[in-house]
Parts: C-alpha cells; sequence; structure tokens
C-alpha cells in the first residue's frame, strides 16, 4: 500500500510539473489584408488593394528552453479592396471582407531581455470560411459563400505565416504577424486567388 500511495504521489506530481509548463495567452489586433491573384495566360501577377480588418484569438505556449511550440485559435479577417477608372471623371471601388477561424501552429524561438523577451517564429496555418460580405461604393452587398460553385470561394485556407514580438515579464506582449496563404480560394477557372494578411495585435499571457 506504502508503494502504491508513493507511485500515485509520484504521478500526480508530474502532472502538476508538466500543467505548470504550458502559458496562456491572448491578443488582439488589426489585420491589413490583400488577395494576391495570378491569370492564366498572362504573365505576371497583382494585388488588390489592403483592407483593414480585425484578429482576435487564445494561444497556448509549450516552451522548451529557448524554443516553444505555440498553437494558437484565431478568428481573423482577411480580403481585399479594388478601385477601376471608368472614365476620366468616376471610379468604381469595391471590398471583399472574409472571416476565417484559422489555427497556426508556430515553432517559436525565445531571446532572453532585461524586462522579458524578443521572440520570433513561423510555421503552418490551417483556416476555414466562416463568413463573408462584398459591397461596392454605391451600398450594394451581399453574401460571399463558400462552397463549389464558380461564384462561390472555397471554404479551406492554407498557408505558412511568421510572428515577431517581445513580452513583457508582466505578461503584457505586442506582436506582428504575416500570413502567406498558399491555398487557391477562388473556383474560377484559370485563376489563382490566395490570401495575404500583415497583423500587429497586443495581448497578455498569463
Amino acid at each position: 500500500m506504502k508503494k502504491l500511495l508513493l507511485s500515485l504521489l509520484f504521478a500526480g506530481t508530474s502532472l502538476v510539473t508538466f500543467a505548470q509548463l504550458p502559458t496562456f495567452g491572448i491578443k488582439g489586433g488589426a489585420n491589413f489584408a490583400k488577395f494576391h491573384a495570378s491569370i492564366d495566360g498572362i504573365s505576371g501577377s497583382g494585388s488588390s488593394g489592403s483592407l483593414t480588418t480585425f484578429n482576435v484569438g487564445a494561444f497556448v505556449d509549450f516552451k522548451f528552453g529557448n524554443l516553444s511550440l505555440q498553437p494558437a485559435l484565431n478568428f481573423t479577417g482577411k480580403g481585399g479592396s479594388s478601385s477601376t477608372a471608368i472614365d476620366d471623371e468616376s471610379v468604381s471601388s469595391g471590398k471583399v471582407r472574409l472571416y476565417y477561424l484559422q489555427v497556426p501552429v508556430n515553432l517559436v524561438y525565445h531571446v532572453p531581455a532585461v524586462v522579458g523577451d524578443f521572440y520570433f517564429g513561423a510555421g503552418p496555418y490551417l483556416a476555414m470560411g466562416i463568413s463573408g460580405k462584398a459591397k461596392d461604393d454605391q451600398g450594394n452587398s451581399g453574401d460571399i459563400k463558400f462552397g463549389s460553385g464558380e461564384d462561390d470561394l472555397k471554404r479551406t485556407d492554407a498557408g505558412v505565416n511568421a510572428i515577431v514580438g517581445f513580452k513583457f515579464k508582466t505578461g503584457f506582449l505586442i506582436n506582428a504577424n504575416y500570413d502567406w496563404g498558399l491555398t487557391n480560394v477562388t473556383n474560377l477557372s484559370g485563376v489563382k486567388l490566395t490570401n495575404r494578411v500583415f497583423g500587429v495585435s497586443i495581448g497578455y499571457a498569463f
């Protein structure tokens, strides 16, 4: 019985030690999103205008020395804006806003400093489209549908992202990230449309 109690105590201590290892955090801020497009038969590629939206999410940081594995769950805005000159005096513009649930998993390196630590890292992300809306400068708007139709957008977006930031010893942090979409999100034949997002945020790690 004594050996059993000691074994249970040791196991409990190990679980507590492991439970104290992760750091949990929340963050939110602004996104500056663009579409990157290319068309078959036309050399080169181009980007839409920038669209300002937002990001908010939570993360877990499993730290092993100066390295950590940091998965997160974010609600993030993407999309783009455009403007087209119709004649010498008028311009038509439009915006497409897309909202995704996104799961990035980053490998992060920490550099200790006097009041906290710098960090930078990168990793893959997978995102699922939740909703979207298109709007023109006349106030006309419509919902974006996710599906397999030619007028729909693909629901899944995947790519790589990079992060850099500073976390103070108090837990307060400032963060910047860049998402590089690799998935073609349109069903239009001969067109490739991918997401590009630069984001800045502030947060707190517990």
